[in-house]
């Protein structure tokens, strides 16, 4: 009975997700809005974006907003058509991303909620960049980005505001990228409040330091990095540079089999 059961609901939900009608996005440039947006959002959604555009053309999608259930209420970027094997970025909770590119002319989202629990929602707008342009990195939290060209050959600066200061790269450079038109070189750095050093890393490659790297960091230091993948993906981390007191500082990373000491 139990068995019987649990098939015919396993059934349901792939009948669910396998029907679910899209709604075609089509156009230069536009806003797309959780249902019920900004005054939250229904139980039980499931909603499907498709951004079409033209040939040789992609799309940059941004978010400017998002307040969604923490682990519950999903919604799942996809390059190309909504299929597992194009999944580019899951979205929960309130961090915002940093603005997602297209590798072709076809961009989707995918929007569910649970049972129970609701937010605000998210609003996203989305524009559509020939192949020889990047499109805009983004603005950094406590940052300020210089420079407004984003064509290939283009180089733009971050920096940091008061109190404040950069880990990652600070300058970006728009280059060819053979398959899908341009993209940045480097992922957008973040900047963390003086004094203070980790942090949550979310996106497809990015960038640790010690703080105050290359010049040497400070005493008593404890800093903690966590790295967030998307589920069945695995994290590489290679080190470039590695210079610490021997037996006195030490860097400890969790995740693996068993944790390991450096």
């Amino acid at each position: 009975m139990y068995s019987k059961c649990f098939f015919l609901l396993l059934l349901f939900f792939f009948f669910r997700n396998l029907f679910v009608p899209y709604h075609a996005v089509i156009g230069l440039n536009g806003t797309i809005e959780s249902p019920g947006f900004p005054h939250g959002y229904p139980n039980y959604a499931n909603c499907t974006w498709l951004i079409i555009t033209g040939e040789r053309n992609r799309i940059q999608l941004t978010f400017v907003t998002l307040a969604l259930e923490e682990d519950f209420d999903i919604v799942s970027v996809y390059d190309g058509q909504p299929s597992p094997g194009n999944l580019k970025m899951r979205l929960s909770g309130f961090m915002l991303p940093s603005p997602i590119v297209s590798s072709g002319s076809i961009l989707a989202l995918w929007f569910t909620t649970d049972f129970a629990v609701s937010a605000q929602g998210f609003k996203a707008v989305y524009e559509v960049l020939p192949s020889h342009t990047c499109g805009t990195p983004g603005l950094i939290p406590n940052g300020v980005i210089h420079g407004s060209r984003y064509n290939m050959g283009d180089k733009i600066r971050y920096s940091c505001e008061s109190g404040f200061v950069l880990e990652g790269h600070s300058i970006l450079t728009c280059i060819v990228s053979p398959g899908s038109g341009a993209q940045w070189d480097f992922p957008s750095p973040f900047c963390r409040a003086e004094g203070a050093c980790g942090g949550t890393l979310r996106g497809t490659a990015g960038s640790i330091t010690s703080p105050g790297y290359p010049a040497e960091y400070e005493n008593n230091l404890d800093c903690t990095w966590s790295i967030l993948a998307e589920p069945g993906d695995t994290i590489a981390l290679v080190f470039n540079d590695f210079l610490l007191e021997d037996r006195y500082d030490f860097l400890e990373i969790s995740g693996t089999e068993a944790p390991s000491i450096w």
